[in-house]
């Protein structure tokens, strides 16, 4: 555990995309059990708790900053701007007391409050200060919009030189902004990780609980693909068939999942030794997920006792990257239309009152046909679909929580 402080300019309800970027630093550090500390010129603290530690002068919009930037911005350097560093200094000492570690946002390298990014290097270069991660979305000597505002010299320079007295580590959201980094801290021979943002998949799809807490259990978001079998279990749901076609995805994916959401059927006795019979294939085929974290089915029979609640179910269509309904017969096929309206792929048997809800729009097997073959449909609709590749790809890489796991935990150690 560490004492971490986050510093920008603002902290929300403030919008903005770094606002956001911190309240989610915030958010998981605090998760993985840190004291987390969010320092800012303005932020609610009623919103933010405790954690939030309001220093007026460290924001963009306190009226001496605004009237020392217009100074700055035409080149001028008030009097009264090295007494303001050190009034910000001694601010800071206060608002850092206690601390293991400091996030900056973009502090060091935007000119939106010159005389905090000069306490801050003065601060942090004390041998007993706090380490130091500098993260960097903006840069103010790249961007068009500030070439005007931008001087050569103290306190300009602020920006755009590593700081080698403090030894700290600079972060950047994305390769272009590595790029960026590299041509404005030219002579500093120092390297950017690149760290990106990230999606709060709960709140961005509006998940309930519920659901996130059981994607978590289930690793879910983990899966590639994740398959929705959205049926109770009986036998003409055929999802013998499914578990078989799943065991074939191997061979093209990393981490194929399925998902049946429905217990076995109240109405036939002989439905529990199906689901008995299932759970056996399952485990022969190696795809039983407490054993095996690269690939399973998941019954939710097995998870979550009586039938799912609908709004889960509709979590799930939401979720899934496609729709397997292997069925011997169907009077209707209720999942195609909740899958066509979802916009989910469709991989189904091909009998006729399936045919008439997903014409030439789903991808059709035989009911008996070869697990094989049906993988390699499955295969070649997925990976020629841009946005399967593209959701797949955030999943992977831009999921808050990954991003936190990949990327942010390791940095914690340096």
């Amino acid at each position: 555990m560490q004492n971490i402080a986050i510093l920008h300019y603002a902290a929300p309800p403030v919008i903005g995309g770094v606002e956001s970027v911190i309240e989610h630093h915030a958010r998981l550090l605090t998760k993985a059990g840190n004291n987390v500390r969010i320092v800012a010129g303005r932020g609610d603290a009623d919103l933010l708790g405790e954690g939030f530690y309001c220093l007026p002068l460290a924001g963009s919009q306190h009226p001496t900053i605004i009237a020392m930037k217009k100074s700055l911005d035409i080149g001028v350097v008030p009097d009264y701007f090295e007494p303001l560093v050190e009034k910000i200094y001694l601010q800071l000492e206060e608002a850092f007391a206690g601390i293991d570690l400091i996030f900056a946002h973009n502090v060091c390298s935007l000119h939106k409050n010159l005389p905090l990014t000069a306490a801050l290097r003065r601060y942090c270069a004390q041998p007993t200060s706090p380490k130091l991660i500098i993260w960097h979305h903006d840069f103010a000597w790249q961007s068009a919009r500030y070439e005007n505002e931008m001087h050569a010299g103290y306190p300009w320079d602020l920006v755009r030189e590593d700081w080698p007295e403090v030894g700290a580590v600079h972060v950047v959201v994305s390769e272009q902004r590595k790029s960026d980094f590299h041509e404005t801290f030219i002579s500093s021979g120092k390297e950017a990780i690149v760290i990106p943002s990230g999606l709060d998949v709960q709140n961005f799809l509006g998940l309930s609980e519920q659901t996130a807490m059981l994607f978590a259990k289930l690793k879910l978001m983990q899966s590639d693909p994740f398959l929705l079998l959205p049926v109770r279990i009986t036998r003409r749901k055929n999802i013998e068939l499914a578990i078989e076609i799943v065991s074939e995805l191997r061979q093209y994916f990393a981490n194929p999942m399925l998902v049946v959401t429905g217990p076995p059927g109240p109405h036939n006795q002989d439905n529990q030794n199906y689901f008995r019979e299932l759970l056996r294939l399952r485990n022969q085929l190696g795809l039983d997920p407490a054993r095996n974290v690269a690939s399973g089915v998941h019954f939710m029979a097995e998870v979550y006792d009586g039938v799912l609640p609908v709004e889960l179910v509709h979590d799930f269509f939401r979720m899934a990257d496609g729709i397997l309904f292997p069925s011997f017969e169907e009077g209707f096929g209720i999942p195609m239309i909740e899958a066509g309206m979802a916009g989910v792929p469709i991989f189904a048997s091909e009998i006729t009152s399936l045919k008439a809800i997903g014409q030439e729009q789903a991808t059709w097997f035989a009911p008996n046909g070869n697990p094989a073959e049906i993988a390699r449909q499955i295969k070649d609709r997925l990976c020629t679909d841009p946005t399967f590749v593209l959701k797949k790809r955030i999943r992977q890489n831009f999921i808050w929580e990954g991003v936190f796991e990949k990327h942010i935990s390791p940095l914690l150690e340096f």
